[in-house]
């Protein structure tokens, strides 16, 4: 029991989850204000399992805890080196590969739809997976940073 406390307790985890949280916040606020988002339910399922959009929680929680990880144990530290490559990874992915395969997953599904209209042929459309677009990310970034700069500081 103690080592959940401890955990809870790190500058680092709370980084983490604070950075990754209030993206996830931000993020259904904005779908909220703009009229995708509608009821509890709704609300729920985009706080919990949305990807893409404004901001990137993804690039908030790898930079929240790099940055942590870089004041708690030092910028030259080999941990914070591995969390740096490790974050640039899943941004790069966040960035390029999910957005690509996003792009593509929608082609496809208009393509599918159109030829099962023109042929009858039966269509289940593959899931559309969204990635991030710079700016997306861009804020992502920056909202860990000065999280997690907040929480090491304290």
């Amino acid at each position: 029991m103690y080592h959940l406390y401890d955990l809870a307790a790190s500058r680092v985890f709370l980084a983490g989850f604070f950075s990754w949280f209030l993206a996830q916040l931000l993020k259904l606020t904005i779908d909220y204000l703009r009229g995708r988002t509608r009821g509890s339910r709704d609300m729920v399922s985009v706080f919990v399992w949305k990807t893409g959009g404004m901001p990137s929680s993804h690039s908030s929680l790898v930079t929240g805890l790099s940055t942590a990880i870089g004041f708690r144990y030092g910028f030259d530290s080999t941990l914070f080196i591995m969390s740096l490559f490790y974050g640039g990874l899943i941004i790069r992915d966040a960035l390029g590969v999910r957005r690509s395969s996003g792009l593509q997953a929608q082609a496809l599904n208009r393509l599918g739809r159109e030829i099962s209209h023109r042929f009858e042929i039966p269509f289940t459309p593959v899931k559309e997976v969204s990635g991030h677009t710079l700016p997306e990310v861009s804020v992502g970034m920056l909202l860990g940073f000065f999280i997690a700069t907040g929480f090491s500081l304290l």
